[in-house]
């Protein structure tokens, strides 16, 4: 097949993806073979569009029914869209005061795709490192908010995010998937994660989980700071205090969504 004929089936999947959410959109649960109906193409079609967008927690499937409906993955996406700087103007003074009490930079991330993006960030006057880390994408498994998110994330982002190549970005990089879901399960249990120079030599960071309003992991408070500082005993109880202010602020009321 030549690289145009290649390129035309991708936009026809792309465009059949997009149809099967603007009729998921209308709010019913759906069978494959309604779905293929609806976009007239033939059910195997429709499945395996289906699975991929299920990957990607576009879709959902009961286990029960094999109905689909979308995914919880979309309003993460549209609130970075519509709500990023409503999620600034609020993550600001939190990422302030925690750098104040803290002395290191105190920074808000995102799981955008499978990056994690910093949208706001506060260095306190007395801290030596002036790193701005906003605009910047980084790989989720060698950043601290990164291991908190995908900690308190559904398993199929889980999947979707270590199933891909964990590059060594320092020599201290955790790169074997089983050390990093080991390091994600004590995550889960403590509430807050770590990472010792695994983005950058010289650099630590803790970093807890931020939850909204329907209970789902949607951010990350992150203190970081060079690696003989991060080891103080109250920075930890710092950062879960500024995520679960985050959270308050956010609408979150103490009962996280299972996963």
């Amino acid at each position: 097949m030549s690289n145009e004929g290649s390129r035309d089936v991708g936009v026809r999947s792309v465009e059949r993806a997009i149809a099967i959410l603007d009729l998921l959109a209308q709010g019913e649960w759906r069978t494959g073979a309604e779905v293929a109906r609806g976009l007239q193409v033939h059910r195997s079609t429709a499945l395996r569009l289906l699975a991929t967008l299920e990957r990607h927690a576009l879709v959902e499937r009961d286990q029960r029914t094999a109905r689909y409906r979308l995914g919880r993955r979309l309003p993460q996406l549209a609130s970075v869209v519509s709500g990023e700087f409503d999620l600034r103007y609020i993550a600001r003074p939190v990422c302030e005061q925690v750098a104040g009490v803290t002395g290191e930079t105190a920074t808000f991330e995102l799981l955008i795709g499978d990056d994690i993006v910093p949208i706001e960030q506060a260095t306190a006057s007395t801290s030596v490192v002036t790193v701005n880390w906003l605009g910047r994408r980084y790989p989720v498994h060698c950043t601290a908010s990164g291991k908190a998110i995908l900690a308190f994330s559904p398993q199929a982002v889980r999947e979707r995010v270590l199933s891909g190549t964990l590059e060594r970005v320092t020599p201290r990089t955790i790169t074997d998937r089983a050390e990093l879901e080991a390091q994600l399960d004590v995550a889960r249990q403590a509430g807050v994660a770590r990472t010792h120079e695994e983005l950058e030599l010289g650099l630590d960071a803790i970093a807890a989980p931020v939850f909204g309003a329907n209970g789902e992991v949607v951010a990350a408070l992150d203190v970081s700071g060079p690696s003989h500082r991060l080891g103080r005993p109250d920075l930890e109880r710092l950062t879960v205090e500024g995520a679960a202010d985050l959270s308050r602020r956010l609408g979150f009321r103490g009962r996280r969504a299972e996963t």
